[in-house]
């Protein structure tokens, strides 16, 4: 039976499947839902002056409800910030450090700490966000300003982050695939079909030809390939179990290998990155200043300062993420505990610090890679002078989340006796590394 059919076929994966989109469509009809108080004329007279700082940034991922300032315009953004922060305490924070190590439990403790921490940035985002606004007089964008209108505001906000993180967490577990990543997929994927549409309307009235949307079409199929070729990838360190006789019977002794994949951090660094190298510009949006607006004017996208900065962030968040979410030391106890070695390397320190130095010279290539996706695509669109509606880091997260989805499918699909969508191979996302 075709793997068509088994979507078809298999009640419970067609639940799943079904109640994930539902929840998709809920999403994307709250994003045109507007928060009370805004002219949205002005509003998006506002926005267009704001690209190249960090409000764009967050639009992109919200969808377009930020620009709309709907109910839903913080988007996941803060549940994201949270757990990224709550991860980078397990490291520095001997609590959450040992609370990390008590299994399922403790990670649903430090889930919990996570929803805390996501309510707290949601309350400080939205209100920040309104008071900001307000300071929009030339056109108006608040309606009636006071204290009324950001306490009604933060209240909209935090409430729209919230439900989004219960859809989110709703999916994982009664949908398919990861549901925020999802939420963050449909945001971005929603945009879609206004880039060819405009596209297509400037092909319409003569001012892109042929030729450059034929470019633009080659930088999109080579950019997804390069995605898709280097998220399949891993370097696999081999491993020997020496063979335990426990009564009448030989445990072990078999070889395996332990995958190191090419970009271990995923999206984090040019999320960071280009939060980072935003922050000048809006802050000189809210807060006029001749000084942080000369440096702000400096750091545009599209030039070559911009570009070195950005390049330089997202190496140091690559090494920097790696180092964080993968322990050397503890994936070399846990070797030596369970009687693996790497033949060649003794058990112990000296296993952690191959593993380390093998993990270090495929991080800076998985760094490299990742820079040349969010700057390259850039760059040859603005030399051809041909619009790019998106960028590298819009399109790593599309094939990224869309190859976890389809390797969770398959491996649903796969526990059935169903042969997937391809008879001959196997499509693998970046999970079937981890």
């Amino acid at each position: 039976m075709s793997g068509a059919d088994g979507l078809v076929k298999i009640p419970e994966l067609r639940k799943r499947i079904i109640f994930s989109l539902v929840m998709l469509a809920v999403y994307r009809i709250g994003v045109h839902i507007p928060t009370p108080g805004v002219d949205g004329a002005a509003l998006q007279q506002v926005f267009a002056n704001m690209k190249g700082t960090i409000f764009g940034f967050f639009n992109l991922f919200s969808g377009g409800a930020l620009e709309r300032f709907s109910i839903f315009a913080l988007g996941v953004m803060p549940y994201i910030s949270s757990s990224i922060i709550f991860q980078l305490l397990t490291v520095v924070w001997p609590y959450l450090h040992e609370l990390q190590k008590e299994g399922q439990q403790g990670q649903k403790r430090i889930t919990q700490y996570t929803r805390y921490g996501t309510v707290a940035l949601a309350l400080v985002q939205g209100y920040g966000i309104s008071a900001g606004l307000e300071h929009y007089s030339n056109p108006a964008v608040v309606l009636h300003p006071g204290f009324a209108f950001r306490l009604m505001t933060t209240i909209t906000l935090a409430t729209g982050t919230i439900f989004l993180m219960w859809v989110g967490e709703q999916i994982s577990e009664r949908g398919i695939g990861n549901g925020i990543s999802l939420l963050i997929y449909a945001g971005i994927a929603a945009r879609i079909p206004s880039g060819f549409s405009s596209t297509f309307s400037l092909y319409r009235s003569g001012e892109l030809s042929l030729f450059k949307i034929l470019i633009v079409l080659a930088i999109i199929v080579a950019t997804f390939f390069a995605i898709i070729f280097v998220e399949r990838g891993a370097r696999r360190i081999p491993i020997q179990y020496a063979k335990r006789i426990v009564g009448r019977k030989v445990y072990g002794g078999q070889n395996t290998s332990l995958p190191l994949k090419v970009n271990t951090s995923g999206v984090i660094p040019p999320i960071f990155a280009s939060s980072l190298i935003a922050f000048p510009a809006t802050i000189g949006a809210f807060f006029p200043s001749t000084k942080i607006q000369a440096f702000s004017s400096l750091i545009q996208p599209g030039g070559m300062l911009y570009d070195v900065l950005f390049v330089g962030l997202i190496i140091f968040f690559c090494y920097f993420y790696t180092a964080v979410t993968f322990k050397t030391e503890d994936v070399a106890d846990n070797l030596k505990k369970y009687g693996g070695f790497i033949p060649g390397i003794r058990p112990g320190q000296p296993t952690a610090e191959y593993i380390d130095y093998v993990l270090s010279r495929i991080t800076l290539g998985g760094a490299i890679y990742i820079s040349a996706i969010c700057i390259l695509p850039t760059l040859f669109t603005q030399s051809f002078h041909v619009p790019f509606y998106f960028g590298g880091t819009s399109v790593l997260i599309l094939v990224g989340v869309a190859l976890d989805t389809v390797a969770q499918i398959e491996t649903f699909l796969l526990t059935r006796n169903y042969e997937g969508f391809m008879k001959h191979s196997r499509v693998r996302g970046r999970a079937a590394y981890t």
